[in-house]
């Protein structure tokens, strides 16, 4: 029987697993071991009854060493006790529930505390308060009796001395009867059990980097909601009449693993070694984290308390970095030397200004050996390009690096070049600049997927409960890359006192009462001999509560606890503080009090600091900037308050738990003490709040989704997000989307939806869809919600280059007029959002209304609201008047940081909307808070005048302008100022450097109702390096003759070498009512009062008379290609098309069969050379043997595929085609021959020889091709040609593209009217889609970034056809077409580019093998891009334009010159900007050109294709170019002649022609002339020759005596 006993309890208590299927058999067995009642008591010797019952099976099973059945089945403590992980809770339970508070008070935190599940018995402990605190504090006091050392006497158990008592409620549970039945339910219920769950479950994650003396790190959550954690271990609660205080002592330090040691300094390498100067060896959390942080590439994220050496961490990173971008080739060499500083750039996000200073000078100086360079970029600071070229580490803070990788061009390219994004201070996440934070994540990460580079992200962070999601966030591997430690890891062990003082919150008794306790813990802390550090939160306060703790002292009679009298250096320090000017700093001294906030004099800080350092000072009362800058510990630390007056709001606010922790931090001593004190005092009300961020009991939550909107705008601007779908991705980068996962009660999402859409794809295409649609209503993206497109407008592109929210566009949107004065656009400006915080309050008003009667703009409503307060501070900051209320001072700034942001970007709309009178208003209003000097006063007090000059010059001299007297001589000028000649020098000098221009103009009609205006702008101030640095940007502009609107406008830039620059405006004048004139203005950038206007009048200009020379497309049917009566020639086309179009139909009699002089314009790529080629045999067909013709090209590479075309049909025939050059145009033929020739090589033959005669009678024909692009050579080629030909029966066919005026061309052809064909662009049959999207990014390499996704959705849209894209030179072909790469990478999720799937490994290596340049080319190639110019081997060349035709080659990158050599055509063609740079002649500085719009038209005709679908033209332009581009496109090209032009050709050859004779007198150049196209336009378009006359021989007589000046 023993053995089946002892079997029987083993099966007892085994696992439920164990024994669920033999429970029925057990119950059986039981039953044979029930002992009666009595038998209990009567059958065991009376002095083994206790220790028996003691140690019996039953108690075991039942109990535990307090077990909870002791006690009566509706006793609170039983039910309490029945639940887990209760018993550590008790304390808390009986502080809470003994509490003076109210039930209702106590109601969320009982339940936050014992769980949500457990509501009803939460419901039950309020019922039953009183008996519940008698119940638990028995109990407790039982289990400390218990715990208390057991005495010799009981030690044996049998002692009838034993309290009975203690136990009878344990006893009496012992009766057999009673345990058999309760063992009997506890098996049947097991019995009837499932054997398993059905459910797996993961063993817990076991991290191995979580350092923590805590018992439970992970899964320690009390309620189902997730949102609480619990508080440490040992942490008491007290209530007094005044206050409440929870006490929290310090943490058990985590003992050492086996595995741990202190790495020494001197075992790291040189780099490392170098850098830690003074270090014998890393601490213990730098060298757990050394081999992760300096020997890997990992993503960190480090939880670690205050002061723990976090920094240093960061800087084992940064070391990382160097140490990656060294050349090892001479490891003896010097360290610093082998640093390559170009290839990297490091950030690091500091959350405040102060501390980012102090993260520069640290890592400055520890890096100073290496030659690295420390940079702050915070608030309104700028970096140059160099500057930012000679730094390697910029320090920011989280909205301006925000603001910078907004912007695709200057700052904004530093993101291309970040290695190492460091981001301290992660936690603030949960703080509502979080939501920047994970805006510059989420941007980084998509950086780096995008680009595929390599950007390292490392997270520092204060301790915070819910690390895990940090760490998914910042995409940290888990088991390589977390790190936490706990406060144990304090440098100093930290005891923190939470104070909630009583009374409503800023009541007087609050006040009072605070007040009365930080007197109360301060002298206790002086009492036991430490000093103490008081922080309050304004400068005014530092001397208040310093006085307030002296004057409570006093009142207690322990002055002189506080005195330092004593100190042995007492006297010497008395000595300093005697000396100065501080009257409070000095009479505190005397008390042992000190003051210490950043208004004060340095030295009088640096006295403090020192004095302090030197235990001469015992009570420091200072402000936080103390804890940010300085580091000045002291043993204990007390917050007095937590209400902060925020100037970035206007409002106060509660003192941020970032300052909390970096004072705290401030606690404790290292080195000198082993202990540290924090306390801080708040309102009541509060202290859960406090108790909950500082203790980490709080999981951070996102911020994300009140920030959200402007964020997606800010993506969409940028370009990384072009739809619903980009932006879903985008979101699942956020902290938002982790935590939505986690915690989705917080984000109004259930867990039923969470499980069904693990991903949120829903929530999160519904939080998308709803920003997007507020975006769509505020007019900042085009919104399609069919396809889900989002298109960035130039409101959301400017609000996301000005951080303006979208609420005030929306008030923009509402407010802004095209007339506005100073007044209306302060008024508006003063309405944004951004000032919301900003609140009137009644001890300001007086100040307020003072300044009111002075500002010059009337203020709309006054002081009454905060638009009002906030524009008479703005007005009062650019009139220089400084407010007496510190407040107002804050608020002051705050409202001139932000009033230049916000004024700027009304600016750039009003620009944008072409608003002439209101973007001048505002240009003034943005240089006047800028440089803080309204537009009406003296421009020259911009310059550094000493103060008399500047006051006589307003005296004296306001009424002239500045030119007048940078005109007069220093001693004149001295007499006006009432001053010596000295003054006058310097007023002389600095007039004639302020920024100022001579502007004249030319007009130049380009058709019946359009003009050109040629702006020569000349720079007319002296240039001084320390004045304008390096450039001077300015706005030069048309408007209209009421000053409305901007016609055309451009932005343009001086530099130290520019003397003049040459801008082209073109304008649409209507013909029916001409306006009298338009203004040109030119306006500086950043000079108030350096503005320039011209009227340029338009009443006697002559304008062109519009052109009904144009041929309607006739709807007729097609030709068939017999009608050429030619079966081979017919053979040969027909290898090229079908039939003949519309257009070759309508004019194929008149230009084959005819011999009339004809002209044919038509769009580009219908099929006009074809009809010339066709002319050209045809011709040749009825002429007698050695009959020639002649066809003229413009460019060698047009020539070069005119001749190719011709050859292959030559054989067909019996001539012969050359391509000739100037010597042997003229050569005598016995065979029938096609010569083509360049137009240069024509003007040079022609101007040479003399012997034409034979030569031209034999002439039949002259071709002339792309007369669209008419250039003085060719001009005048084809007039001398004209000349020579006159008397001989020589046909002139001429082909060019859609002119919008053809008929002047046609005159100098002498074409008949019916052999002119003009054809419209829009009447080409091929079907063409022309698509335009504008760019307001400066050329740079930013815009083809910003280009290349909307050219990959070009291409991609073609769905596997064909794309040549054009860049502006060859030097952007590889970064262009590495970016499409990328795109389709990121879009498409292969590496395969745009290589078509059919394509095969072996196919493609068998091409690769025979290029020349495999290791520039192959990369490209085998992803489907190739590339066509002239830098190209012609092998290679060739090659690509195979593989091209074949279709392996999908894109083809080719610069904009080679457009005229390029043999093949696309269905999609994509040009990536319409300018270009080019090197000024004779200077090294380039400037920025337009592409010609011969080029465009040219590009466009690529996408014409006669077989197939549709093509598609994709024109990527800046946005002030569109219109002239698209009206030329549309309209026909403009035709002029340019033999009047600079560099033309004409005067050197009419002086050659007068020196040989060939032209012997002034009549015979007229009549020369007479035959130029230039003859025809002087009379048709005087106007564009600065011709007065209409009377062509005066007009030509003019001419030929400007040739022979």
């Amino acid at each position: 029987m023993g053995v089946d006993l002892a079997g029987h309890l083993e099966l007892l208590v085994s696992t439920v697993e164990e024994s669920a299927d033999r429970d029925k058999r057990l119950l059986d067995e039981w039953a044979k071991y029930s002992v009666p009642a009595t038998a209990a008591s009567n059958d065991v010797p009376p002095d083994l009854d206790d220790d028996e019952r003691w140690e019996s099976v039953l108690d075991f099973v039942q109990g535990s060493s307090k077990d909870i059945q002791g006690y009566a089945d509706d006793s609170l403590l039983g039910a309490l006790l029945a639940k887990p992980d209760v018993e550590h809770l008790l304390p808390s339970l009986v502080s809470l529930l003994s509490s003076s508070k109210r039930d209702d008070a106590i109601s969320e935190e009982l339940v936050e505390m014992i769980g949500f599940d457990n509501i009803e018995l939460s419901m039950q402990l309020l019922a039953r308060r009183q008996d519940a605190v008698r119940e638990l504090s028995a109990y407790l006091k039982g289990e400390q009796e218990a715990s208390r050392p057991i005495e010799p006497s009981q030690a044996n158990g049998r002692s009838k001395g034993k309290q009975k008592e203690e136990t009878s409620l344990r006893l009496d549970q012992l009766d057999p009867a009673e345990a058999r039945r309760r063992m009997e339910e506890a098996l049947r219920a097991n019995a009837e059990r499932p054997l398993f769950t059905g459910t797996a479950h993961d063993a817990p994650e076991v991290l191995p980097h979580v350092y923590t003396s805590a018992a439970v790190v992970q899964g320690n959550m009390l309620s189902h909601l997730g949102t609480r954690y619990m508080l440490p271990i040992g942490t008491t609660r007290r209530d007094y009449d005044d206050y409440e205080e929870v006490t929290i002592p310090p943490a058990r330090t985590v003992p050492p693993r086996a595995s741990e040691r202190l790495i020494p300094v001197p075992e790291l390498d040189p780099l490392a070694r170098g850098s830690f100067p003074g270090y014998s060896s890393l601490n213990r959390i730098q060298s757990i984290v050394y081999p992760t942080a300096y020997q890997s590439n990992e993503n960190m994220l480090i939880c670690a308390p205050t002061g723990a050496g976090k920094t240093d961490v960061a800087m084992l990173t940064v070391l990382r970095v160097l140490d990656q971008h060294r050349t090892r080739s001479d490891a003896s060499s010097n360290i610093a030397a082998t640093i390559d500083r170009d290839k990297f750039k490091i950030i690091y996000v500091a959350p405040m200004k102060a501390l980012a200073s102090e993260i520069v000078r640290k890592l400055g100086k520890r890096l100073q050996w290496l030659s690295i360079r420390v940079r702050e970029l915070t608030g309104d600071m700028q970096l140059t390009k160099k500057e930012i070229a000679e730094t390697q580490i910029i320090v920011t803070t989280p909205e301006k690096w925000d603001v910078v990788t907004r912007k695709p061009t200057g700052e904004g390219e530093l993101a291309s070049k970040v290695k190492l994004l460091i981001i301290d201070e992660v936690h603030l996440l949960n703080d509502e600049r979080g939501a920047v934070i994970e805006t510059i994540v989420a941007r980084t990460l998509r950086q780096v997927e995008s680009t595929q580079s390599v950007i390292r992200i490392v997270g520092l962070s204060a301790t915070l409960p819910n690390y895990l999601d940090v760490a998914d966030f910042l995409s940290v591997n888990r088991h390589t890359g977390l790190f936490y430690f706990d406060s144990s890891f304090r440098p100093v062990p930290l005891e923190q006192h939470f104070i909630g003082v009583r009374g409503k919150p800023n009541s007087p008794q609050s006040k009072k009462n605070l007040d009365r306790v930080t007197y109360e813990k301060v002298s206790e802390l002086v009492r036991e001999g430490h000093q103490v550090m008081v922080f309050v939160h304004a400068r005014k306060e530092t001397v208040k509560a310093a006085e307030a703790i002296k004057e409570a002292a006093q009142a207690d009679g322990s002055l002189d606890d506080f005195s330092c009298v004593d100190h042995p250096q007492y006297d010497f320090f008395r000595r300093d503080v005697a000396q100065s000017r501080n009257k409070e700093m000095r009479q505190l001294f005397d008390h042992g009090f000190g003051i210490h906030h950043a208004g004060m004099l340095r030295t009088d800080r640096n006295m403090m600091e020192r004095m302090f350092e030197a235990r001469a000072i015992k009570v420091l009362c200072c402000t936080a900037t103390l804890a940010w800058g300085v580091n000045l510990p002291a043993h204990a630390v007390i917050i007095k308050g937590t209400q902060v007056y925020d100037s970035s709001k206007g409002a106060f606010t509660d003192l941020s738990v970032l300052d909390v922790l970096q004072v705290f931090g401030r606690a404790g001593r290292p080195g000198l003490e082993d202990s540290g004190v924090g306390f801080i005092c708040t309102s009541e009300d509060k202290l859960a709040h406090y108790l909950d961020a500082v203790t980490s009991q709080v999981p951070i939550e996102s911020r994300f989704v009140a920030g959200m909107i402007d964020a997606l705008n800010a993506e969409i601007a940028l370009g990384t997000v072009a739809n619903v779908h980009d932006a879903v991705q985008w979101l699942g980068y956020t902290y938002l989307f982790v935590r939505m996962r986690k915690n989705p009660f917080q984000y109004g999402l259930g867990w039923e939806e969470v499980a069904e859409d693990p991903y949120l794809g829903a929530k999160r295409n519904q939080l998308i869809t709803s920003a997007a649609l507020q975006l769509a209503e505020a007019r900042m993206v085009a919104f399609d919600r069919q396809t889900g497109s989002l298109v960035c407008t130039d409101l959301g592109r400017i609000a996301a280059k000005y951080y303006i929210r979208h609420k005030s566009i929306e008030i923009f949107n509402e407010k802004f007029r095209p007339k506005m004065s100073e007044a209306d656009v302060l008024a508006m400006l003063s309405m944004s959002t951004e000032f919301d915080q900003i609140q009137v309050r009644e001890n300001e008003v007086k100040e307020l209304e003072a300044m009111m009667e002075v500002v010059p703009c009337a203020v709309k409503g006054g002081t009454e609201s905060s638009q009002g307060k906030v524009n008479i501070l703005l007005q009062a900051y650019i009139s220089q008047q400084r407010p007496e209320d510190f407040a107002l001072v804050s608020d002051q700034a705050y409202a001139a940081q932000n009033g230049g942001r916000i004024i700027r970007a009304l600016l750039e709309i009003a620009i944008s909307r072409k608003w002439a009178n209101v973007s001048a208003v505002l240009m003034g209003m943005s240089k006047a808070i800028e440089k803080r000097l309204w537009p009406f006063e003296n421009p020259l007090k911009q310059f550094e005048l000493k103060a008399d000059v500047l006051y006589n010059l307003e005296r004296w001299a306001d009424d002239y302008a500045v030119s007048e007297l940078a005109e007069m001589s220093a001693e004149e000028l001295g007499k006006l100022l009432h001053l010596n000649e000295r003054h006058g020098s310097a007023v002389r000098e600095a007039a004639k450097q302020f920024p100022t221009a001579r502007i004249t103009y030319n007009l130049r009609p380009l058709g019946a109702d359009v003009l050109k205006i040629a702006v020569k702008v000349e720079r007319a101030f002296n240039w001084s390096s320390k004045v304008h640095g390096s450039a001077e940007p300015f706005w030069l502009w048309v408007e209209d003759h009421d000053g409305t609107n901007i016609l055309q406008l451009s932005h343009l830039i001086f530099r130290p070498t520019t003397e003049s620059l040459d801008v082209d405006f073109v304008i649409s004048i209507p013909s029916q009512k001409r306006p009298p004139s338009v203004t040109i203005r030119f306006v500086s950038d950043r000079w108030q009062g350096a503005e320039e206007e011209v009227e340029a009048s338009l009443e006697d200009l002559v304008m062109p008379s519009s052109s009904d020379s144009h041929t309607p497309r006739l709807d007729i049917p097609f030709l068939p290609l017999s009608v050429i009566q030619n079966p081979p020639l017919q053979e040969v086309i027909s290898r090229r098309v079908q039939g003949f179009n519309a257009i070759q139909s309508q004019v194929f009699w008149s230009v084959v069969k005819t011999r009339l002089h004809t002209l044919l314009c038509a769009p580009t790529a219908c099929g006009k050379s074809v009809m010339g080629q066709l002319a050209i045999w045809e011709t040749l067909r009825d002429s007698p043997n050695a009959s020639w013709v002649l066809v003229v090209a413009p460019r060698r590479s047009i020539a070069l595929e005119v001749t190719s075309d011709l050859r292959q049909q030559s054989r067909v025939s019996d001539a012969t085609v050359d391509f000739v050059g100037a010597d042997r145009l003229f050569e005598k033929s016995t065979r029938k021959s096609v010569r083509v020739v360049t137009a240069a090589d024509l003007f040079h033959a022609l101007s040479r020889q003399r012997n034409m005669k034979e030569s031209l009678s034999k002439l039949r024909l002259v071709l002339c091709e792309s007369l669209e692009i008419l250039d003085s050579v060719y001009e005048l080629g084809v007039s001398l040609l004209l000349h020579a030909t006159q008397s001989y029966p020589v046909r002139f066919l001429g082909l060019s593209s859609s002119l919008n005026d053809p008929a002047d061309l046609a005159a100098w052809l002498d074409v008949d009217p019916l052999a002119l064909h003009s054809f419209r662009p829009s009447d080409r049959d091929q079907a063409l889609t022309v698509s335009t999207q504008t760019f307001t990014i400066p050329h740079s390499a930013a815009l083809f970034k910003a280009m290349a996704k909307p050219a990959h959705s070009a291409i991609q849209a073609a769905r596997g056809e064909p794309a040549i894209v054009f860049v502006p030179s060859r030097t952007q072909c590889f970064p262009v077409a590495r970016d499409l790469i990328t795109q389709c990478a990121l879009e498409m999720e292969t590496a395969k580019g745009y290589l078509p799937d059919d394509v095969s490994l072996d196919r493609l290596e068998r091409y690769l093998a025979r290029l020349q340049d495999a290791a520039g080319l192959q990369d490209f190639i085998a992803r489907g891009v190739g590339f066509f110019h002239d830098g190209i081997a012609k092998a290679d060349r060739l090659l690509m334009l195979e593989l091209y035709a074949e279709g392996i080659l999908r894109v083809l990158v080719v610069p904009r010159e080679a457009c005229w050599t390029l043999p093949v055509r696309a269905r999609t063609v994509v040009v990536l900007g319409t300018q270009y740079v080019r090197a000024a002649p004779g200077t090294d500085e380039r400037q920025v050109r337009e592409y010609a719009l011969e080029e465009l038209v040219r590009m466009q005709g690529k996408a014409v294709r006669h077989r197939g679908a549709a093509g598609h033209f994709h024109l990527f332009c800046q946005a002030e170019g569109k219109d002239t581009i698209t009206r030329f496109l549309n309209d026909g090209l403009p035709l002029e002649s340019t033999l009047l032009e600079e560099g033309s050709v004409l005067r050197g050859w009419y002086r050659d022609r007068r020196r040989d004779g060939t032209i012997p007198d002034r009549q015979a150049a007229v009549d020369v002339l007479s035959f130029t196209f230039l003859a025809r336009r002087l009379v048709s378009n005087p106007a564009y020759y600065d011709a007065k006359s209409t009377a062509v021989n005066e007009l030509l007589s003019r001419i030929v005596d400007q040739l022979e000046a």
